[in-house]
């Protein structure tokens, strides 16, 4: 008999969820514009919901579980949302109860950027090999690790928040409250911003014209198209994901490092930059280190979720 697992992404804008096999496919999958300001109980009715549209498609008695990754800090031992920044309500919140008393199925919970590690092991761009680092490049920045074939978690479940390392001493405060932290220069945020704030001094560029809104897929679009702001923007961010990469090769020790998320859509743009960056500054032991594009792509985190069940 086929057995299926239901994967849960919930985000600060979206709540995913998908049908899963056991070989990795996404066999349905559902979503929705996550009502974050509400609280947790509409928030839960969402992920019922979704989780009930699944239901309709398979034999209900072939689910073994469910698997949820969110953004932390989270305890994952307890099941517990210490705190979801992106989530009205989700402080010190018995997540993991709370889902298993609606949905009256096995739920493990995992930190967004652990879980999209977990998928790309098991069925991405990760498989066979026993240490690697997953980043996600996105609205923030967040990840995971695996070392000697293991899933790096830590006390509580809470390592791999990546994001939180500093990289410029006395920086950009960060939305944490520290200062110079590798999301604050790095994620799609911080990169939109920066490119915002150079296109009103230049007025020679494709960028902010008649009104238009500055994001990084515009910004990405100006490149391609010659913009030489765009094209500095661009080869900017690269090396500042290069420095952040090249300290987390430092730290792992991985065969490879995985990057995920928004941004990674513009990965055939930005990896010679990040691979240049880790080949003239990484200790020379280290520079073969290859920077590789996420496999599984937006679905990493969903595939990774739904992979904890069938090992609960």
């Amino acid at each position: 008999m086929s057995r299926f697992a239901i994967g849960i992404d919930l985000g600060g804008t979206q709540v995913r969820a998908a049908l899963v096999d056991e070989l990795g496919n996404v066999l349905q999958r559902v979503e929705d514009r996550t009502d974050a300001d509400a609280g947790p109980d509409p928030v839960l009715g969402q992920i019922g919901s979704l989780t009930d549209r699944l239901l309709l498609t398979c034999d209900p008695g072939a689910i073994v579980g469910i698997g949820v990754s969110a953004p932390g800090p989270l305890d994952t031992e307890t099941g517990t949302a210490l705190e979801i920044p992106t989530l009205r309500g989700f402080s010190n919140y018995p997540l993991r109860q709370e889902l298993q008393k609606r949905l009256r199925l096995p739920v493990r919970l995992e930190n967004d950027g652990i879980a999209a590690a977990i998928g790309e092991w098991q069925f991405g761009a990760g498989r066979g090999i026993a240490n690697l680092v997953y980043v996600t490049v996105s609205t923030g920045i967040g990840g995971g690790a695996i070392a000697d074939g293991r899933v790096v978690r830590g006390r509580k479940g809470m390592a791999g928040h990546v994001g939180h390392m500093s990289i410029a001493p006395d920086g950009i405060v960060c939305p944490c409250g520290n200062k110079g932290c590798f999301e604050a220069y790095a994620s799609g945020t911080a990169f939109a911003k920066r490119a915002r704030t150079r296109a009103t001094e230049c007025s020679e560029t494709l960028l902010a014209q008649n009104g238009e809104v500055v994001d990084s897929r515009s910004i990405f679009a100006a490149a391609a198209a010659g913009d030489p702001l765009a094209n500095s923007l661009v080869d900017e961010e690269a090396e500042i994901l290069g420095r952040g990469f090249t300290n987390l090769i430092h730290i792992f020790s991985p065969e490879i490092v995985i990057m995920g998320g928004g941004l990674s859509d513009q990965f055939d743009r930005l990896r010679p930059g990040i691979q240049s960056h880790v080949s003239q500054w990484a200790m020379p032991a280290f520079r073969d280190v290859e920077v590789v594009r996420a496999a599984l792509g937006q679905n990493s985190g969903l595939i990774g979720a739904a992979a904890l069940a069938f090992i609960a």
